[in-house]
Formats: C-alpha cells, sequence, structure tokens
C-alpha cells in the first residue's frame, strides 16, 4: 500500500503530533512572561526593603562601622568584641569577671569564654582574689597594653572615615539624637538607664550650638 505524506497542519511544527500544540503554548506564553518580568525589574532602580527606616539606616551604618574595624582589628590577631574586653581593662586597671561582664552587657560565661581566648594570647592574665579564691581578677599584661594603645589608634581612623562628611555641629547633634534613640528602645525594654554626665554635656553643647543658628 503507498503512504501518502500530508501537509502538516497550519500553525503546527512539521512532524510534530498536534496534541502537543497546547503544551508548547503554554510554554512559549511562560517564558515571554518571565522575559518580561526580568526586563521591567532591569528597568527599575532597585531599591532594598526599608531603604526609607531609620533602623534600616542605622543599622546599615553600624554593620559597615564593625566591618572596618574588624579588617584592622584581624591584622592585630583580634576578632570584634574582644578588643571591647581589652578596652575596659586598659581603662580600669583591674576588673573581676563579674564586673567585666556588667560593664560589657553580656553573660558571665560570654565574657569568660573572650577572657580564656585573651589569654591564651598573653593579652590578658587572670587571678585570684587575696583571701577569697572563688573571686578571680581580670587585667591585662605587657602585650595586652600594646594592643589597647593600637585599638585605640584603629578606633580613631575609623571614626574619622565615619564621620567624614559631617561638620563639627552635625557630630555633635547625630550623638545626642543617637544617645536618645538608645535611651527610647532601653526604656521599650524596660531597662532605661540614667542620663550620665556625658550625656548631659553633649546636649547642653547641642542646645547651645541650635541656639546660636539663625531661624
Amino acid at each position: 500500500m503507498q503512504t501518502l505524506d500530508l501537509p502538516a497542519a497550519a500553525g503546527t511544527d512539521a512532524g510534530a503530533p498536534v496534541g502537543d500544540k497546547p503544551k508548547r503554548d503554554r510554554h512559549d506564553s511562560e517564558t515571554a512572561a518571565q522575559e518580561l518580568s526580568s526586563k521591567e525589574l532591569s528597568s527599575k532602580k532597585m531599591r532594598p526593603p526599608g531603604v526609607r527606616s531609620v533602623g534600616w539606616a542605622l543599622v546599615q551604618a553600624a554593620r559597615l562601622h564593625r566591618a572596618r574595624t574588624g579588617d584592622r582589628l584581624a591584622k592585630l590577631g583580634l576578632f570584634a568584641g574582644q578588643e571591647q574586653v581589652v578596652q575596659a581593662l586598659a581603662s580600669a586597671g583591674t576588673m573581676t569577671m563579674g564586673d567585666l561582664a556588667a560593664l560589657l552587657r553580656v553573660r558571665p560565661p560570654t565574657a569568660s569564654k573572650t577572657v580564656t581566648r585573651l589569654a591564651a594570647l598573653g593579652i590578658v592574665e587572670r587571678r585570684a582574689e587575696s583571701g577569697d579564691g572563688r573571686v578571680v581578677r581580670v587585667q591585662l599584661t605587657p602585650a595586652g597594653l600594646a594592643k589597647a594603645e593600637a585599638i585605640e589608634q584603629i578606633q580613631e581612623e575609623v571614626e574619622a572615615e565615619l564621620l567624614d562628611h559631617l561638620d563639627k555641629t552635625d557630630r555633635r547633634r547625630l550623638r545626642k539624637l543617637l544617645r536618645k534613640a538608645a535611651r527610647g528602645l532601653a526604656e521599650a525594654a524596660g531597662a532605661a538607664g540614667e542620663s550620665t554626665d556625658v550625656d548631659a554635656e553633649i546636649e547642653a553643647e547641642v542646645d547651645d550650638e541650635v541656639e546660636g543658628l539663625p531661624t
């Protein structure tokens, strides 16, 4: 029997089953929709969520500040967070573990872990309190004192980067506003503290400058 080659139906691919056409059409539609969506997204200026939020801006600035500090601390063989212990001891001279944890606002086990690591690096040393072996005091070694000076230099460098685009008045205002914001969060958490002399001094400086500005 002779076999006849019939022409393909209009709108179909030659040799392809006619029943596959709806599937191909649906696939083509989905592909076109995806391409259009990608073009629309790329044509729009993408903005991160919360870009108008003060909290978002604060977090971004804090993250960048921490990253810049962390890069420099790494050159000293320290991790971010360890410098706070070094600075606290450089200021106080010697502290109990409990006082150190309270000052840094961390749990005692957290402070103990950090001190243990710093002790292994030869930066701090621990000694039992005379007359009460249960109380342990921590202080910097000579190497730790040298680290404290290097840390202070790092913070001054990062501080200069942070405030590079702010004039003297804006810097004082920023300090005041950040302290007020922190105080508000503390009150909301039920952990409000009393205003310190430094807070009062900064606020007085800003108030004086604001009064002298033209209206």
